[in-house]
């Protein structure tokens, strides 16, 4: 994540430096840092942000194997479907998005930022 993208969801989320710390469990210093540039955003900092960002702006978002159209096949060896979690794909490990299980969350994210269930959060 960019730091210029960091600070228009912090902005987006109505929150001030020192309250987002808080939320995001960081310190000032901490998001100073990342939106500065100073710091590259954390793989799970950046998750938990999303995460918030998804909470405050939720609508009726569809499940992400409706927007993505997957098959059965694919849908029952996905960690999203198995736990009811449609729309909460990006931040769950292990899916099988692109017909790609990511093991890291950097890699996983990478590939979310395209999306078009993430872009539906954003």
């Amino acid at each position: 994540m960019e730091n210029q993208e960091f600070a228009e969801i912090r902005k987006k989320l109505s929150k001030t430096q020192k309250e987002i710390a808080i939320l995001l469990g960081v310190s000032l210093k901490a998001i100073c840092s990342y939106e500065q540039g100073w710091r590259s955003v954390p793989g799970h900092v950046e998750r938990q942000l999303l995460f918030l960002l998804s909470r405050k702006h939720q609508s009726n978002q569809l499940n992400c194997w409706e927007i993505r159209k997957c098959p059965d096949e694919k849908k029952r060896k996905c960690p999203a479907w198995e736990f009811k979690s449609g729309e909460f794909c990006w931040f769950i490990s292990g899916t099988i998005c692109d017909n790609t299980v990511y093991g890291s969350l950097d890699e996983k994210l990478t590939i979310c930022k395209d999306c078009e269930v993430m872009k539906k959060i954003k």
